[in-house]
């Protein structure tokens, strides 16, 4: 490999404007497939084979009105006085003119149901009634009977068949406002009148509803504005896909420009990372995205694509630009040196790149499609990473020759020689306190994690001032929190029950559902055409992000069937939230397990030891927790939430899995760079120890700034709007900064030291079998040294 890549450097600096343009129509090519192909993203995620995926299958089967998607558009006054009457037939018309929009199943006019509501109440008072006066005069009619000496049989007992066709109306009335009470909380106007809900019910299932379908809705509502009225949309329809790439990226990019600028030295040398990062990140999101038409692609797949793209870019291009410039100031020939710097540096780049997309690509064993789908846009993104910076940078720094270097170094060219003299093992003692006060350092901070929520965002972690953010805290302020994450209870009925048993039914089961704690309203909506499926909607006392919705949900699922018959299921957002996290913590054990147990061979192969890849994946799990930890205090307990302006709640449900397979395949870069050298000076000869601080000092400054400015990439992006990226941004730049400062560069090294040379200790019989992995190219300087 080392030669090979030796070859490819030499050729791309010789034919470097060939290698420019041949990477110049790529990007033209997946311009073109971005522009024919892209279709748009998805703001929903779904998770096959859940429970609430179930009853979402059965009710397509027997209630289809009741099987697709829906949003809520609320209307609120903005001077807090109630609704005029212009106002109600405004909302009103707009609903009306709103039925033939796309996938539009039905629109619900608050107004409208309100009064039907009203009426229905009006109804049962006004039956109650006539059945108390019936009752009055069926007494008299007895009393007289009583009295009279001639008892007439017939008349006794049509007098029986009216009382008891009277008593079973009494009881039907009876179970009819029992109904009413139970879902008495239930409004889609509030009580002051000042804001209304309109439900807006979809013919099309979440999923497979288009961005189109919904901001046609959006716009329908908002093409006549009402005045004194403000009109805002739930995050089913308004969702916003997050900025692929915002202020707060490109503040991320800038302190990493800092940061080249210093250890290179020159504005040019630089710059180039900066270009071959940008053009790698380009050419993987817009490739990515020409295939959101073929599937379906979550808002964040492709913004995962620029964080990686971005970071590992301006990484590996720099580990080659660094090693092609230490060569010049040694005086080697520019070819040459890049041809060198290719072989070396940039093999070392091929096996981290490797180890990285290995972790991403391990995304689709997970069984979660958006999950999978995003881990093979992330590999896809260092794939491209990987290739330009052994292609595409050696072609730059042929065209550039020894400008990479500035003035001064320029002057000084042939002059150094690095000879590392000064490198001393670290004292014994020093060794164990790092161990000692490292790793309790990590466990502490990660004791958060031991209380981590997982759930997906709700319209309150928008960004303030958005629809949808507008849409949820009216709704909560008007009609109760538990307004933004109705529960749909589906219950299986016996078969060939006669109106009478079907009503006794829905009230058995609605009062079964009100006796749950954190229940405010039950409310039957829906019989299938056959009888044999009854949907309730049920509003929980919080939101869906809630610990009590959660266990609400267990709850429903938890109970026993009512009467022996009749079975239940539970489906809706917070439901399909609970149920998708429910699945990928499921699976993080599983996707741990694999991914190390991959890496792990990978790290025998190229470190040929046990100990070393044990002990690295050993200080990968403490700063994977220490990230969980981290990330919960901030996110979830809400420390330091002002100073980032970050909403709290649970945990992105899919992070922790995202962070496993993109801070593992980080970390192991880094092992590789700084326990390469190490390796390399022991086989070299020097003592273990003494091997150690050599590798240390020869690879830290790299690292270091390999670390800072992947750190600064990924730091920017939180500062999104979207909370997802915010969680992601801050997960990914907390973990690379304690597993690169604290792991690598100061835990590893101690345990290495207390090792000594058992750290490089493997069976003979496995040495013999293995394969000889020259990472460093070792063997390739020593053919063609500068």
């Amino acid at each position: 490999m080392a030669e090979l890549l030796y070859r490819l450097g030499k050729l791309a600096a010789r034919r470097a404007w060939t290698v420019v343009v041949a990477w110049t129509l790529v990007l033209v090519v997946a311009g073109v497939g971005f522009a024919v192909g892209f279709t748009g993203l998805t703001s929903s995620f779904d998770v096959p084979g859940t429970a609430s995926g179930e009853v979402i299958e059965e009710l397509q089967e027997q209630l289809p009105d009741f099987a697709g998607a829906s949003g809520t558009v609320v209307f609120e006054t903005t001077d807090g006085s109630e609704f005029t009457t212009d106002q109600q037939s405004e909302i009103s018309a707009l609903v009306a003119d709103g039925s033939g929009l796309p996938d539009v199943a039905d629109i619900i006019d608050p107004f409208e149901a309100e009064e039907q509501r009203a009426d229905q109440a009006e109804e049962l008072a006004g039956g109650q009634t006539q059945i108390d006066s019936g009752r009055a005069q069926l007494d008299a009619q007895q009393a007289q009977l009583d009295a009279s000496t001639q008892q007439l049989d017939e008349q006794q007992a049509t007098l029986d068949a009216s009382r008891a066709e009277l008593d079973q109306q009494a009881e039907q009335l009876e179970l009819g406002s029992e109904l009413v009470a139970l879902a008495d909380e239930i409004h889609i106007v509030s009580e002051d009148g000042q804001a209304a809900l309109v439900n807006v019910a979809f013919t099309q299932p979440r999923l497979e509803l288009s961005d189109g379908t919904k901001n046609a809705v959006i716009a329908h509502f908002e093409s006549e504005p009402i005045d004194g009225v403000e009109v805002s949309f739930s995050t089913d329809l308004a969702q916003g896909v997050p900025k692929i790439f915002g202020i707060g990226e490109v503040v991320g990019v800038a302190f990493a420009a800092i940061i080249l600028l210093v250890m290179l030295g020159s504005v040019l040398a630089a710059s180039l990372p900066l270009v071959t990062a940008l053009v790698g990140v380009a050419i993987s999101a817009l490739a990515a995205l020409a295939f959101s038409g073929v599937v379906q692609m979550a808002s964040v797949t492709p913004v995962l694509a620029i964080m990686l793209g971005l970071a590992v870019g301006i990484d590996y291009s720099l580990f080659v630009i660094n090693r092609h410039r230490t060569q010049l100031l040694q005086g080697a020939e520019v070819r040459e040196s890049i041809g060198l710097a290719n072989g070396t540096a940039g093999n070392a780049v091929v096996f981290a790149g490797t180890t990285v997309i290995v972790a991403l690509l391990a995304l689709n064993i997970t069984g979660v499609p958006f999950l999978g789908l995003m881990g093979t846009v992330g590999a896809l993104a260092v794939l491209i990473a990987v290739l330009i910076s052994i292609s595409l940078t050696p072609a730059i720094l042929g065209l550039v020759g020894l400008r990479v270097l500035g003035r001064r170094a320029r002057a000084r060219v042939g002059e150094e020689h690095y000879e590392d003299t000064k490198s001393k093992p670290m004292p014994t003692w020093r060794a164990i306190v790092t161990v000692l006060v490292t790793v309790i350092v990590l466990l502490v901070v990660a004791i958060p994690a031991l209380s981590m929520r997982v759930g997906l965002p709700d319209g309150s972690s928008e960004p303030e001032g958005s629809a949808s953010f507008r849409a949820f805290t009216t709704t909560e302020e008007a009609f109760g929190a538990g307004a933004n994450g109705p529960l749909l209870v589906t219950a299986a009925l016996p078969d060939a029950l006669d109106d009478a048993g079907l009503l006794k039914a829905q009230v058995e089961v609605a009062r079964t559902l009100a006796e749950l704690d954190d229940v405010v309203a039950v409310a039957p909506i829906a019989v299938s055409d056959a009888g044999t499926l009854a949907a309730f909607q049920v509003v929980p006392g919080e939101g869906p992000n809630s610990v009590s919705t959660e266990r609400l949900v267990r709850d429903i699922r938890s109970l026993p069937p009512i009467g022996d018959r009749i079975e239940l299921g539970v489906a809706g957002q917070a439901a399909i939230n609970i149920d998708i996290s429910e699945n990928l913590a499921d699976v993080l054990p599983i996707y741990i397990a694999v991914v190390v147990g991959l890496s792990l061979l990978i790290m025998i192969l190229v470190f040929r030891s046990i100990l070393v890849p044990l002990i690295a994946t050993g200080g990968f799990i403490l700063s994977l927790f220490a990230t969980y930890g981290a990330t919960v205090a901030v996110f979830q307990w809400g420390w330091f939430a002002d100073v980032l302006g970050v909403a709290t709640g649970p945990i992105l449900s899919f992070l922790p899995v995202i962070l496993v397979g993109i801070l593992f395949g980080l970390a192991m870069d880094y092992q590789l760079f700084l326990g390469s050298g190490m390796r390399e000076a022991y086989v070299h000869g020097a003592s273990a120890r003494l091997a150690v601080a050599r590798g240390f000092r020869a690879g830290r400054s790299v690292v270091i700034a390999a670390a800072l400015i992947m750190v600064s990439v990924f730091g920017g992006f939180i500062f999104s709007d979207s909370q997802i990226i915010r969680s992601m941004g801050f997960g990914l730049a907390f973990g690379v900064l304690v597993d690169a400062f604290v792991v690598r560069m100061l835990l590893i090294p101690a345990l290495m030291h207390l090792l000594g040379a058992s750290a490089w200790w493997i069976p003979r019989w496995l040495d013999k079998i293995m394969p000889n992995v020259d990472v460093e190219g070792a063997a390739l300087e020593r053919r063609h040294h500068p």
